[in-house]
């Protein structure tokens, strides 16, 4: 079985106002402070974000979702949303207090890392798999999207995106 962990935000949902935006108006919204980015319960998926999960949960990988949040009251929202949008199941992890996103991957070890590249919010530097150790680093495939741009072109099967 392949052990999944995908980021939430950005990744896989996004904030409903980005609905009919390019993937850069998207990253202009949450750039200019747009008040609907913290409408939490409004998100929706990114693309067909949804579909290509449960394609891969139907070939038997197991999915974890990583959320941005601390707040367990948002982290239920995320839940919620995906609960709508129609996400397989898995749970939903979150950083602790004290925890970085690097701690729940390390905690997790997933086989696959699934991530955007942060571009909003600094890039590269802001990256859970930058900041993992380098024994995590050299069991996990990471995988990175351009932030707002969706899952919809990874690979179809779990053996194809593994050797990606």
């Amino acid at each position: 079985m392949m052990r999944l962990v995908v980021f939430l935000h950005g990744t896989t949902i996004m904030h409903a106002s980005g609905v009919g935006k390019s993937r850069a108006e998207r990253v202009q919204q949450v750039r200019r402070g747009d008040p609907h980015v913290l409408d939490f319960g409004s998100y929706v998926a990114v693309g067909d974000a949804a579909m290509k999960l449960n394609t891969w949960s139907r070939q038997g990988a197991e999915i974890a979702y990583l959320s941005s949040h601390r707040d367990e009251s948002d982290v239920a929202r995320d839940r919620t949303v995906l609960l709508r949008a129609g996400f397989p199941d898995g749970h939903v992890w979150h950083r602790r207090p004290g925890q970085e996103y690097r701690d729940v991957v390390e905690d997790l070890q997933p086989d696959v890392l699934i991530e955007d590249d942060c571009e909003s919010i600094g890039g590269i530097q802001e990256m859970t798999y930058t900041s993992l150790d380098s024994a995590t680093k050299a069991r996990l495939h990471s995988i990175v999207v351009p932030e707002f741009g969706g899952i919809d072109h990874l690979p179809e099967t779990l053996g194809q995106l593994r050797s990606m």
